[in-house]
């Protein structure tokens, strides 16, 4: 099959979806369909209106079955910068998104979209993994910082890249545009919101001199829809609480907590048995989810998270859409079985338009 035959065959199917959901016309979604049919077989591809490109990357949000935070999919504030061609409007655009995004502790999400891949090959590209992350480092005492980023601080440092070495330092922009060499943006502390992490029954839990960056900005996906890849489309929610608590903080393979918290709590942890493990990773989360709302930062726990995807799943049962989900993605890292979730089942079947690993770029 040609590849213009191939992106045809999305095209119509996005198209049909979409304007169905928008309220058009079958006169206006024949129009268009054989306006798309004739560019593709002129120009080898087509380019998304305004409303396709905004209504489509909510579908591709509702359609994430690993995100328990669907619900919101339809308040999702679409960006278009697929004019931008150089690093430096690419990096003023992405500073807006995270000041958008931000907006004072009063999350909102978010996502800019960058140009299509043109003949196969990104104009955009953004090297980061979340536009706000922190730098990990190997060092003779062992990793200082996240590391899961040393990789990445390694390739900044070899660029140029000077920072204080401490447990959080955010990491730079990364950003290349076609053949050209990766260039960095440093990203102006104004624009970067980080919480505290205090207890509010343990004074000596501020001792762990913990913090977290208040939005979760994912930048290591592209978005497919209809047919078109957009190699450089960041978006973000809000966190969940155990996205931080018990994973960025508690996992061994990141911050790895758990112990200096059991330690602060004088929990016995000479034996699993005493569940240790257990207290300290709720008092951790106690005190992010404590920490992000006495600081006016905007959060969810997963209790009442998968309240809000049972309302998005009745939402979408009403729609006459069936749900999908990663099962294993969708519930919570701590009391799982304590939701709904836990009890159900969910087709991981991939519906498009959606988000992909670049990993798996097809």
């Amino acid at each position: 099959m040609k590849v213009q035959d191939q992106q045809l065959e999305k095209a119509i199917p996005f198209i049909q979806e979409c304007y169905t959901e928008l309220g058009k016309s079958e006169a206006q979604m024949n129009t268009r369909i054989a306006e798309i049919t004739q560019a593709i077989q002129y120009t080898g591809t087509y380019e998304h209106t305004i409303e396709e490109l905004t209504h489509g990357a909510k579908m591709a949000w509702r359609n994430s079955n690993r995100c328990i935070g669907r619900l919101f999919w339809e308040s999702l504030r679409v960006y278009d910068a697929r004019h931008i061609e150089t690093e430096e409007a690419a990096a003023e655009a992405l500073f807006r998104h995270i000041e958008e995004a931000t907006n004072g502790g009063k999350i909102r999400p978010v996502i800019t979209i960058f140009p299509p891949s043109r003949e196969g090959k990104p104009v955009v590209q953004i090297k980061n993994e979340q536009l706000i992350r922190y730098a990990g480092y190997e060092t003779e005492h062992g990793i200082v910082g996240d590391p899961v980023s040393v990789a990445f601080t390694k390739q900044c440092q070899a660029l140029g890249w000077q920072s204080e070495g401490t447990n959080f330092d955010v990491l730079p922009l990364m950003l290349q545009v076609g053949e050209r060499e990766p260039r960095l943006f440093e990203i102006p502390k104004a624009l970067i919101l980080e919480v505290a992490i205090s207890h509010p029954e343990l004074p000596t839990f501020a001792e762990l001199n913990l913090q977290w960056y208040a939005v979760p900005m994912v930048a290591g996906m592209y978005l497919e829809m209809g047919g078109v890849i957009y190699p450089a489309a960041p978006f973000n929610g809000w966190y969940m609480g155990t996205e931080i608590g018990a994973r960025n903080f508690a996992d061994e393979a990141r911050y790895d907590m758990l112990p200096r918290v059991a330690s602060i709590m004088g929990l016995d942890t000479r034996r699993e048995s005493t569940l240790w493990r257990d207290k300290a990773l709720v008092e951790l989360n106690v005190a992010v989810l404590h920490s992000f709302a006495q600081q006016g930062v905007a959060i969810v726990d997963h209790h009442t998270a998968a309240k809000q995807f049972k309302r998005f799943e009745d939402n979408e049962d009403k729609s006459g859409r069936d749900v999908t989900g990663d099962w294993t993605w969708l519930i919570p890292p701590m009391s799982p079985a304590t939701t709904h979730i836990f009890h159900q089942h969910y087709s991981n079947e991939v519906k498009l338009p959606n988000f992909f690993y670049h990993s798996k770029m097809r």
